[in-house]
């Protein structure tokens, strides 16, 4: 099996925990974090990822302009994302889901639905150039 690779984004040191603690079921996986969205920015720009898992709320740059960012790249725009956030409004979800995001899961998570909700979006999801098939 190739390995997956999957980018958290979450300025929390404890929500990193606790997503990583969920996908640890996955076999072959090696969870890449960064800190707030710039950080993303500069580890998408250096690797490939299987899926990313995204907060809004982050210092230097939020969620939904990493998103944007990333979706305007042609190495990272069918990289499915899943974001995980405090915020719930519909309003937010629209503008998540006029990026191109793929899932949206509201804090605070369940381990099981977000390992369930990974698992789904990289089975549909077709190996991209640069990324290993799984």
């Amino acid at each position: 099996m190739a390995l997956l690779k999957v980018l958290v984004v979450e300025d929390s040191p404890t929500m990193r925990q606790l997503i990583a603690f969920a996908l640890r079921p996955l076999k072959e996986c090696e969870i890449v974090e960064a800190v707030d969205g710039l950080d993303g920015l500069k580890k998408l720009s250096q690797q490939q990822f299987n899926i990313a898992l995204i907060d809004i709320n982050m210092p230097l740059m939020d969620g939904l302009k990493l998103i944007r960012l990333m979706k305007e790249d042609p190495r990272n725009r069918q990289t499915p994302v899943v974001i995980i956030s405090t915020e719930g409004s519909d309003t937010v979800k629209e503008k998540a889901q006029a990026l191109g995001v793929n899932a949206y899961i509201t804090k605070p998570i369940k381990a099981a639905f977000v390992l369930q909700t990974v698992r789904s979006l990289i089975a549909a999801s077709p190996p991209a150039a640069g990324r290993p098939a799984i």
